[in-house]
């Protein structure tokens, strides 16, 4: 088989996979769930399709055991838009990398002393963000008038 069938097989999993989770499963202990992606073997029989789910480790765990327990529905799915002699065994794989990041976005931000913006001032304080600090507001006010009276002149 080439590569370029089997990646584009594998393309075809992710879309149909992530589509069905999102508008069709009802079941409740899937939620929060994104499909990064699908690997396919070489003959067509087996696909790994990577998921990320945002939460604890036991929203995690109950989204993986839905994930499984529809698994027979997702691939009958699958069959209906890959016209192959074989339909592939769908298996779940919880892929951590973006839980990963995030955490260590927050802990780089914590060391390095980056305010977020739940530490920036609130609107009440007179303080002006530094941005705008030296925009004199009044100094607009006279230029529009100006350009409105030559305008009318």
């Amino acid at each position: 088989m080439s590569t370029r069938r089997t990646a584009r097989v594998a393309s075809m999993i992710r879309e149909v996979v992530s589509s069905a989770i999102l508008t069709e499963l009802r079941d409740p202990r899937i939620k929060n769930v994104t499909v990064l992606g699908a690997e396919v073997s070489p003959d067509l029989r087996h696909a790994s399709v990577r998921v990320s789910v945002m939460g604890d480790e036991k929203t995690a765990s109950l989204s993986m055991h839905g994930l499984n327990s529809a698994r027979g529905y997702l691939q009958s799915r699958v069959g209906e838009y890959i016209k192959s002699r074989y339909t592939p065994e769908l298996r779940f794989v919880l892929d951590d990398g973006v839980r990963k990041s995030v955490e260590t976005a927050a802990l780089l931000r914590e060391v390095l002393g980056d305010s977020s913006p739940s530490e920036q001032p609130s609107d009440d304080s007179d303080e002006l963000p530094e941005d705008l600090a030296g925009i004199d507001v009044d100094e607009w006010e006279d230029d529009e008038d100006d350009e409105e009276g030559k305008a009318n002149a």
